[in-house]
């Protein structure tokens, strides 16, 4: 928690909203947030949902949400999210919202990571 709550300082200083709760039939089943302050028109997200909640379209939702809040910004030009290697789910969410393959790279505590990119 103390991670997300230093996340959030550091990009609100720059960069306001930075964060959504993800909320399902009234209830709070995840979160959205940047997690990179904004830098060349670009944003970076993160996101995730309860596992009680995962394979029932609420991360797709609020994502699709998350662009279309982007797209009325215009300090935003793109949208920019990472995903491992092996978490074929989160590929699939991102694909569903216009997401495309741009790069890769590892990360000493994640692995090797997929970059995915959309124009907004």
């Amino acid at each position: 928690m103390t991670m997300l709550a230093d996340l959030a300082t550091t990009i609100r200083a720059n960069f306001t909203p930075s964060a959504w709760l993800i909320i399902e039939q009234d209830e709070i089943v995840g979160l959205i947030s940047l997690v990179v302050p904004i830098a060349d028109r670009t944003i970076k997200i993160g996101y995730g949902v309860a596992p009680t909640r995962e394979k029932r379209g609420a991360t797709s939702r609020a994502l699709r949400d998350l662009l279309e809040w982007a797209r009325l910004d215009p300090r935003i030009d793109t949208v920019t999210a990472e995903t491992s290697q092996t978490n074929l789910a989160s590929q699939r969410v991102l694909e569903k919202n216009g997401f495309a393959r741009s790069g890769t790279r590892h990360d000493d505590e994640d692995g090797d990571l997929i970059i995915w990119a959309v124009a907004v």
